[in-house]
């Protein structure tokens, strides 16, 4: 290796670090002011990054002064339902797309695509209007459905894309072999596409996880409130309890880290791992 080449290791490594840094620091920091009491934030008067002695009052504060689990129950439950149906959906299409061809295929998939063109706020009018309609306004139901509308776009692509990954000659065995279609995808293709389907259901998961617009807009009962819409409504006018405001946060991220903790060894998987005919 040849200085030059030593020289841009050192360049990349030194913008991997300064990267990181850039994207742990407000992490420290939240964690950091989630473990302070609301003494030594308010009188402090200088930032510390660190607490000067730990305290797990903000802590004892969400669990005790708010029905943090009533919102944490409704993330779930939001969250959990809406990727589910999003990504049974988005495989479905996804397949079709990737393995069938009639009329109007390539028309449909680029309007699925525009669709993810427009802000989300301009979708707000008609989805509150609907769910009006049909009752569904203020409740779990009506949110899944926002939440699912938003997702299959993009994770159909993400889908159909995954999908072209896998050799048609495979579908073509299965045939041979006696298989119908569904069968070749559940049976052959599907398990495949594994890392992708696990892809999907994270990105999913995370947009539901995080969605706070249509979710402060459609919910006004306090019982039927996400995790996001109630952090962001315990910044009052009057006073911002800060340590209670971190330690919320923190505690809401932990089911996306630990998801993602847990579905992370699918992306190392092959993704034709076990596709040669014995």
């Amino acid at each position: 290796m040849n200085k030059s080449e030593r020289r841009i290791d050192i360049l990349c490594y030194v913008g991997l670090i300064f990267g990181s840094l850039m994207v742990l620091i407000p992490i420290i920091y939240m964690a950091s002011t989630s473990l302070k009491s609301i003494s030594e934030i308010m009188m402090s008067p200088v930032v510390t990054l660190f607490p000067r002695q730990i305290s797990f009052e903000g802590y004892e504060n969400v669990i005790t002064d708010y029905p943090f689990f009533t919102y944490l129950k409704n993330s779930i439950l939001i969250s959990g339902s809406s990727t589910l149906i999003a990504v049974l959906f988005s495989t479905l299409a996804g397949y079709g797309f990737s393995r069938f061809q009639f009329r109007g295929r390539g028309m449909i998939m680029m309007f699925i695509l525009v669709t993810q063109m427009f802000p989300a706020v301009m979708l707000f009018v008609p989805y509150y209007k609907l769910l009006t309609i049909y009752g569904m306004a203020n409740s779990r139901r009506g949110i899944i459905l926002v939440h699912i509308a938003s997702v299959i776009p993009f994770c159909s692509w993400m889908m159909y894309g995954f999908f072209n990954s896998i050799s048609r000659e495979l579908d073509d065995s299965a045939r041979i072999d006696g298989c119908g279609h569904i069968k070749t995808f559940y049976m052959i293709v599907a398990p495949l596409t594994l890392p992708g389907l696990v892809s999907t259901t994270i990105y999913a998961f995370i947009q539901s996880w995080n969605e706070y617009m249509f979710s402060m807009l459609c919910i006004t009962s306090d019982k039927m409130k996400t995790l996001p819409v109630a952090i962001g409504q315990m910044a009052s006018f009057d006073k911002i309890m800060w340590n209670d405001l971190m330690a919320a946060s923190l505690l809401s991220s932990l089911p996306v880290v630990l998801l993602f903790i847990f579905l992370q060894r699918y992306f190392i998987s092959s993704m034709t791992q076990g596709a040669v005919k014995g």
